[in-house]
């Protein structure tokens, strides 16, 4: 393996380490209370199963893809995804109204872990789209079902001639 493939492994790694195995290990250790979390938000224990285990899927599936290569792209949207939604459900900021008290303050803690989701979501989308406007361009134009476009093949090494 040369030094780049590791390099890549490892940022790769560092991109998805927070869902898998993380966050997919607490959801399947704590089952009960990552239900209850999501009961908070939707009221309903059958939806918020169903809830917990589309999102245990999601980090698992999700972050393999990213890391192996295969189908990266759409997975990468697809957990940039799941980084706003758990924001706009969990992170809501907005609703404790004490954002602009002075000291200790839940929406303030609320909001700084709103913008990380929404941090790491981009970060997550540079899989998708590329990191320059003409990658992205390029992508955007000739989007098909193909292994050239689901991939970003991160593992290819190209030599010099």
């Amino acid at each position: 393996m040369t030094s780049t493939i590791v390099l890549t492994v490892v940022l790769r790694w560092m991109l998805v380490v927070l869902f898998f195995p993380f966050s997919a290990l607490d959801k399947i250790l704590n089952f009960r209370g990552a239900v209850a979390q999501a009961k908070e938000a939707v009221h309903v224990e059958a939806l918020g199963v169903i809830l917990i285990l589309g999102g245990l899927g999601i980090e698992i599936l999700m972050s393999l893809a990213i890391l192996t290569g295969i189908a990266d792209r759409p997975a990468a949207f697809i957990l940039a995804g799941y980084c706003c939604l758990t924001a706009l459900l969990w992170k809501q900021f907005w609703k404790p109204g004490d954002f602009f008290h002075s000291g200790p303050s839940k929406a303030r803690d609320l909001f700084w872990d709103f913008l990380k989701n929404f941090s790491l979501a981009g970060g997550i989308l540079l899989i998708t789209f590329g990191t320059t406007a003409q990658q992205s361009a390029d992508l955007l134009s000739h989007l098909t079902l193909s292994p050239q476009t689901l991939s970003t093949q991160p593992y290819v090494v190209h030599t010099a001639p």
